[in-house]
């Protein structure tokens, strides 16, 4: 929304989509710690929707979540992207965030990057700070590895720490059936687990190939944290066969986890999929997106 004479506060809402991992392999580490990654992310149509607020009153930063079990201060990436807009402006306002949740948390979606990526987008356009693309991935690699992506917001291949992004074309339509179970899975934990296991054999390890205008194929589609998370969640393992069951074409662990998702052809067996498999958690009838949605 764009500021007017004399009003003294400015608004803007947006959607803050989630994102599967199609392909994410870990292909080494950095001296100070960071892992190295391939990957292929693609933003769903499910969102957090992201209002923010800026007022030419008395400086502050305020986010507030619906969600009791997402933090509101420091600790939250809107939060610190939000005082990195500020630092980096050289900006003395009064800033409100509220973040409406549906995105779970701890479940390798990408929802904390996402509403980051969307209040570093919604601060440029309110403050008319004119900062780049390019200038909001940098400072987005600065919040968290998945904040990149969520700038241009269309389906990508990751490089780097996740700060190199190169855009892949728009994949063909299909029924993405997403399942969360009852528990998160710790992002840092799942590394730590993986860098315990011993390395895979080449063979194994092959880098994915990308055909324009395809999904990958089964075989493609692969995640390394698998190796490491699956074995002490056996759940997850479980709800992969059940999907496979019920017709998906292509099934892996979203990022972390705990998130699993299923591909369908046809939206009438993704739908039966959903409803066979209410019991086992949050369950998500979700679509690809081909880039980021509007802001209103």
């Amino acid at each position: 929304m764009a500021k007017r004479k004399g009003q003294r506060m400015r608004t803007i809402q947006s959607l803050a989509p989630a994102k599967i991992n199609l392909y994410l392999r870990i292909v080494g580490r950095r001296p100070d710690g960071y892992h190295l990654l391939d990957s292929v992310l693609v933003p769903i149509s499910l969102y957090d929707e992201v209002h923010i607020s800026v007022a030419s009153s008395a400086p502050g930063l305020v986010v507030r979540c619906d969600d009791p079990t997402v933090p509101g201060g420091e600790t939250n990436l809107a939060y610190r992207a939000a005082a990195l807009v500020c630092q980096e402006a050289g900006l003395r306002a009064r800033i409100s965030i509220h973040l409406h949740t549906r995105i779970p948390a701890g479940a390798g979606l990408g929802g904390g990057s996402s509403n980051a990526a969307t209040v570093l987008k919604g601060l440029n356009t309110l403050l008319a700070l004119g900062w780049t693309e390019a200038r909001l991935c940098q400072l987005g690699a600065r919040l968290g590895a998945d904040v990149p992506f969520f700038i241009p917001c269309r389906p990508a291949r990751l490089a780097g720490i996740g700060d190199i992004v190169t855009p892949v074309p728009a994949l063909p339509a299909r029924s993405v059936v997403l399942v969360v179970p009852p528990f998160s899975v710790s992002t840092p934990w799942a590394y730590r687990r993986f860098d315990e296991l011993p390395p895979v054999e080449p063979a194994s390890a092959r880098p994915w190939q990308f055909i324009p205008g395809e999904w990958p194929a089964r075989e493609w589609l692969s995640n390394d944290l698998e190796r490491a998370v699956l074995p002490a969640y056996p759940q997850l393992a479980a709800l992969k066969a059940a999907l496979r069951r019920l017709g998906a074409e292509g099934v892996l662990m979203s990022g972390s986890g705990s998130a699993v998702f299923g591909l369908f052809r046809h939206r009438p067996a993704a739908e039966q999929a959903a409803s066979a498999l209410q019991a086992h958690g949050r369950v998500f009838l979700v679509g690809p997106l081909p880039g980021p949605p509007g802001a209103a």
